[in-house]
């Protein structure tokens, strides 16, 4: 650490025992908030996992006004940080250091923060690593790739104080914000339903066979901490997702994490009391996608509420007009249709009350996505490290409660029934789904708190 910095940051610190009352409102201790960097200095990044995603974060890390360096691109593949490299290079400082292992950024004690954007079953481990070497994460969906991780990861926070933002950057719509404060405030009366939906049309993925790994791949390190395998064709390169729970999370963890947290938000509830789920493979029947790519889930909530989920992952039939994403949420004397491009308001004869277009334009359905909600998101990530503020858009302890529908409605269709659920702390009453609370990790890589 450079003299400045170091003078900058003990000069800062004395300053931040206000800050730390503030701060309570957000579940940041004071431990935390004596670890917040100041204001005025730069923050260094480390980014891990360099694929669709992390274009996404490029307007955020080349705003002057966030005082952002990289010092680390990570990816296990070659070509993927070069490539990263060269799109960073000269536009922050261009002193970023190019790695495959990520754990050699965090032996760095200049790295302020980490940017995990890798498959599913690096995400956890990952952002756990990160925290006990004394590191913020912005940690993408999904959060945890199972329950057990979803405990984990919430601990680990809380042990190291540290600032995790989830990747469910809707939260920071001013729309979205506007709109369920309406609906908590009594806008369409009692809100006692809400649909969250994804349509798209995927297309058809090879049957993985046995091969040669790729130049510039280091598969041992792809697969981290998953048992491992010998290396298949094409699994490292988006097909992952769909090719087993190895890795991926299927279309719940992909892309439902987004819209069920926005309905679990709407209807302000926290763990559902049941869960049913119809799911299976209807397209392509012979390719290699082996998890469900379309779904049906219904999670029953206290009150007489509910969550339905319209998942088709391959059939773009368009059942809710032009829109590939979005919730609805059913009031008693109205109706809203909210997703990442703003929101109608209608009452309860359907007549359109109100509407809100977003300013911040979003990916919807795009591979990666990114836009000015994720600007956003990332700048409140950024003002909650520096205590510019305490009101984080997305703690990991809330986005870990609507994760937790993602993998009831997986676990659902993995035992072929539905199950009741404690809603004081999320645990399954169900022997079976309970198997699946936790996974097998590679010896080495398992996470102890």
């Amino acid at each position: 650490m450079s003299s400045t910095r170091r003078d900058f940051l003990k000069k800062t610190t004395a300053g931040l025992a206000g800050v730390a009352v503030a701060g309570s409102a957000m579940g940041m201790s004071s431990k935390s908030y004596s670890r917040i960097i100041g204001a005025n200095d730069r923050l260094n990044i480390a980014l891990m996992g360099c694929g669709r995603r992390v274009p996404a974060y490029y307007n955020s890390l080349k705003n002057k006004d966030n005082n952002i360096d990289v010092g680390y691109i990570c990816d296990v593949m070659k070509k993927q940080r070069e490539k990263t490299g060269e799109v960073l290079k000269g536009k922050i400082t261009g002193k970023a250091k190019l790695i495959e292992d990520i754990r050699e950024s965090f032996e760095d004690k200049d790295i302020d923060a980490v940017f995990v954007a890798t498959p599913d079953h690096w995400h956890t481990p990952a952002a756990c690593m990160a925290m006990e070497a004394g590191k913020h994460v912005y940690l993408e969906k999904p959060c945890c790739h199972n329950p057990r991780e979803g405990e984990l990861v919430v601990a680990f926070q809380k042990k190291y104080g540290k600032v995790v933002q989830m990747g469910n950057q809707q939260r920071s719509s001013k729309e979205s914000q506007e709109i369920i404060h309406d609906i908590h405030n009594g806008v369409i009366g009692n809100a006692y339903k809400a649909v969250a939906f994804y349509v798209n049309s995927r297309g058809e993925v090879p049957l993985p066979k046995k091969a040669s790994v790729p130049e510039g791949l280091n598969w041992d390190l792809f697969q981290g901490p998953a048992p491992h395998i010998d290396y298949m064709d094409d699994i490292w390169n988006y097909n992952w997702h769909w090719y087993g729970w190895r890795w991926g999370t299927a279309e719940m963890g992909n892309n439902a994490t987004h819209e069920l947290d926005v309905a679990r938000w709407a209807l302000g509830v926290t763990y559902p009391e049941h869960v049913d789920v119809q799911a299976a493979k209807r397209h392509y029947l012979k390719d290699g996608w082996v998890m469900y790519d379309t779904m049906d889930a219904t999670f029953s909530f206290p009150e007489n509420k509910i969550i339905k989920w319209d998942g088709k992952s391959r059939n773009g039939y368009p059942t809710y007009g032009s829109h590939g994403r979005g919730t609805i949420v059913y009031g008693t004397e109205g109706s809203v249709f909210v997703n990442r491009s703003g929101y109608k308001l209608y009452d309860r004869g359907g007549k359109l009350v109100r509407d809100s277009e977003s300013e911040a334009k979003e990916g919807g359905t795009a591979l990666g996505g990114g836009g000015g909600l994720t600007d956003t998101h990332v700048r409140n990530f950024f003002d909650v490290i520096r205590g510019k503020t305490t009101k984080q858009a997305a703690p990991i302890s809330e986005g870990v409660i609507s994760q937790m529908l993602t993998h009831y409605a997986n676990i659902s269709y993995r035992i072929n029934k539905g199950f009741d659920i404690n809603t004081n702390n999320g645990q399954i009453f169900d022997r079976d789904a309970m198997k699946l609370w936790s996974r097998e990790y590679q010896p080495g890589y398992e996470i102890k708190l």
